[in-house]
């Protein structure tokens, strides 16, 4: 199937449902769902949008506001993963523990604003990476419609900037607990630490980022071509300076880059 062919089959198994609960995360592929689903169902899409000290604290703003313009009515809602004592031991099968959390209160929700189906941005790509979250999915009857469609990440941006929608070359999102080696406990200082390192990144016009946890150590990930900046003596200084003002003793750069779920090798090196 062409991306003409995927987009078509996306509205067609949307309409089929009728009315969608869309898990939204203000990142390229949810708000992609939502759009597409906004102009196929109308009023009959609700997106949910959950924060905790595992998002971002700079993509809530960004997210409410892209939903604004797509014209999606957004429910707000505070999950509790943190509160689990076996997702803070961070074991290998954390994304499932915070799907569940996360598709219980969606669910009650759905339920008690009269929606029958639940969606998530799940991409065809999702299928070649360890994603123990896909149990809790089926668990709870939850659709990929992204997925059902066979619609990869790059034909998502490619459909996204057709829309003309900010998202289109938005940098992967993904929650900060992705930035512990798995069996590191995760706590809230260590997640306002990670936090704080990303924005100021950020702020200082890297893209994609991400600041892998190691105890005192902090392991920067970016984009092989923000790799030179970052070396540029006077950047390194700055960036060092702050990042141990956030309490890391030694901070290191990842030399092969970004790459999403970089912590996941661990679990493949011996295979």
């Amino acid at each position: 199937m062409n991306i003409d062919e995927k987009l078509e089959k996306l509205k067609n198994i949307l309409k089929s449902m009728g009315d969608v609960v869309v898990a939204f995360s203000g990142g390229v592929d949810s708000t992609f769902l939502l759009k597409v689903a906004r102009g196929v169902l109308g009023d009959r899409v609700l997106g949910i949008l959950a924060t905790s000290p595992t998002y971002p604290s700079r993509e809530y703003k960004e997210a409410l506001k892209t939903a604004s313009q797509i014209g999606v009515k957004i429910k707000v809602i505070q999950t509790k993963e943190t509160e689990n004592a076996k997702f803070r031991e961070n074991p290998v099968n954390r994304c499932y523990l915070c799907k569940t959390e996360l598709f219980t209160k969606v669910k009650d929700i759905a339920k008690k604003e009269n929606f029958k189906n639940i969606v998530d941005g799940s991409n065809s790509d999702d299928l070649g990476d360890y994603r123990p979250g896909m149990k809790a999915l089926e668990e709870k009857n939850i659709r990929s419609p992204l997925k059902e469609a066979g619609l990869s990440k790059n034909e998502i941006r490619q459909l996204s900037k057709m829309l003309n929608l900010p998202t289109w070359d938005k940098p992967a999102l993904a929650c900060l607990s992705s930035r512990f080696p798995y069996g590191e406990k995760i706590d809230l200082k260590k997640l306002r630490m990670i936090d704080e390192v990303e924005n100021y990144l950020h702020d200082e016009g890297f893209k994609n980022v991400r600041a892998r946890h190691y105890d005192e150590t902090i392991r920067i990930e970016l984009s092989q071509d923000e790799i030179d900046k970052f070396l540029d003596r006077k950047m390194r200084e700055r960036v060092v300076k702050k990042i141990k003002e956030v309490g890391y003793i030694y901070v290191t750069l990842d030399l092969e880059g970004y790459r999403q779920g970089s912590m996941n090798e661990v679990l493949f090196r011996n295979k």
